[in-house]
């Protein structure tokens, strides 16, 4: 039997796959078209102009989409492993799921409102993906350590906490170098008095972006166990 067979360990995996295709595949297309700069462009500057833009808005809200499934098999999961052992509390669960899908709803902002047409709009819809996201690996790195030896391991445990912190350090100066940047083109000159903020800030969102993404790699072994069954019943 083939590892992604087993279980719904499918789901994190091709998040993985998927979100991390993204943002390579809108960056290579722009590079090619010479529509950003080679050297730390914004993940948003990628998708910018078509047809970047609409790849890269359909391929986000797939993402989306696979991310909200993922993340509402994981709470099940912890659900369930709270009702046998209770060793997690139900309202820290349900805080992750919350901040997991009010994140997935700031990738689909993202996808949707291009950061050079209604710009306000697209950064509120950032903020809705870091904020809640990097909240979402640190409490899920939180109910890791509480669930255990129930669900994960220790190295698995401690690879979510290494992840939780290197996002959490990384987001803080891609917020606020982004608040020197002044200029919003797409192609920056190094004599700019604000590129190396514009540099930081750039370089940083994609250390949080993919240490996010690449948290939901962990788990994959925890979904080897896991199996979600709909129920339907006909009211007489």
């Amino acid at each position: 039997m083939f590892w992604f067979t087993q279980g719904l360990c499918f789901l994190p995996a091709f998040l993985v796959i998927w979100s991390s295709s993204t943002f390579i595949v809108s960056y290579i297309i722009a590079l090619y078209r010479h529509d950003v700069d080679i050297i730390f462009p914004y993940i948003s500057d990628t998708g910018a102009n078509p047809p970047e833009s609409c790849i890269f808005g359909l391929m986000t809200f797939i993402s989306a989409c696979a991310g909200v499934a993922t993340i509402y098999a994981r709470y099940k999961f912890v659900e369930k492993l709270s009702g046998d052992s209770r060793v997690v509390s139900t309202r820290l669960n349900k805080t992750a799921l919350v901040l997991g899908l009010l994140s997935c709803l700031g990738m689909c902002i993202v996808a949707t409102f291009q950061e050079t047409t209604v710009t306000e709009v697209h950064d509120i819809g950032a903020l809705m993906f870091f904020v809640p996201g990097v909240l979402y690996i640190i409490l899920q790195s939180i109910i890791s350590y509480g669930a255990f030896p129930y669900g994960s391991s220790m190295c698995v445990c401690r690879a979510r906490l290494c992840m939780a912190i290197i996002a959490t350090l990384a987001f803080f100066p891609t917020v606020i170098c982004a608040f020197f940047v002044k200029q919003n083109t797409l192609h920056r000159d190094k004599n700019d008095q604000d590129y190396p903020y514009h540099v930081a800030s750039a370089s940083c969102e994609w250390i949080v972006a993919f240490s996010f993404i690449f948290f939901f790699f962990t788990y994959i072994d925890d979904f080897k166990l896991l199996t979600l069954r709909v129920t339907t019943e006909c009211a007489e």
